[in-house]
């Protein structure tokens, strides 16, 4: 039983799955918390057993992160608490298939949640960290965001959007007191496929990880001071060619006339 307090971490969807493991790990690790989802029972469940087995402070924060009412409230308490010191970016959604044919009112609420409730709890927390001189922001994508033709529907594009916003707020904050990470889990045990509509039985085993075991790679690949996780990933250096790949293309990505290949502009003047 931890006694001593690295601070406060909060993390949403923390009822469940992924957002449940990381609260048990980080008051494990010797944080304080705030556990924030929608279920309140399920919230007041963990809190007591978190309480009870290490001894660390538990606060319940109810709230719907779908609601910009309720987004607004968590991204007070970050702003406010001055003891927050982390922030696990973890709530969000799915959909239960391809753009024809779905709910349109379902892909903009899993837009909110994915894209805007998240980028407002960054924002807070980065512009609080920066103030208090420490902090770290996790946030929580997908491995469909490096491949989304292997997803169907626009879920991927959220999780394409959370790294790419990582990768911007890095360079922004880059040699600053704000520790950045984006976690890029693959397949994941948890109740995220029976909330999408999809069968998650009829994935392949192999390539289907328990929530504990992704939570405790991502935990140290922060320790080890990664900024971009893939737990999955055996070979480190496919990301990093990935990474130079992109960096290569750098340099050639804007100028004054269009590519010669394309046989229109005027060739530039010396």
């Amino acid at each position: 039983m931890s006694t001593s307090s690295l601070g406060t971490a909060l993390v949403t969807g923390a009822s469940s799955g992924i957002g449940r493991e990381y609260a048990q790990r980080l008051a494990a690790r010797g944080y304080d918390l705030v556990i924030v989802a929608r279920n309140t029972a399920r919230l007041e469940e963990l809190a007591q057993q978190i309480a009870a087995g290490t001894g660390r402070k538990v606060d319940v924060l109810s709230a719907d992160l779908g609601k910009p009412e309720d987004v607004a409230k968590v991204a007070a308490r970050i702003a406010d608490d001055a003891a927050i010191t982390l922030l696990v970016n973890n709530a969000g959604a799915g959909t239960e298939g391809p753009v024809l044919g779905a709910d349109a009112g379902k892909i903009d609420a899993m837009v909110q949640l994915n894209v805007v409730a998240l980028t407002r709890l960054a924002v807070a927390a980065v512009n609080a960290f920066s103030a208090r001189g420490r902090g770290t922001l996790i946030n929580i994508a997908s491995v469909v965001a490096i491949v989304p033709e292997n997803f169907p529907g626009a879920y991927a594009a959220t999780k394409a959007y959370v790294l790419a916003f990582t990768q911007s707020l890095e360079a922004e904050m880059k040699g600053g007191p704000v520790r950045l990470q984006a976690v890029l889990p693959g397949l994941t045990r948890t109740e995220f496929f029976d909330r999408a509509g999809l069968d998650g039985a009829a994935l392949p085993a192999e390539m289907v990880m328990s929530a504990e075991d992704m939570v405790d790679a991502a935990l140290a690949g922060l320790d080890q001071g990664e900024v971009y996780t893939i737990p999955a990933l055996a070979d480190a250096s496919g990301w990093a060619t990935l990474v130079a790949a992109r960096g290569a293309l750098g340099p050639h990505l804007s100028r004054s006339t269009p590519a010669a290949r394309y046989g229109v502009g005027k060739p530039a003047t010396a």
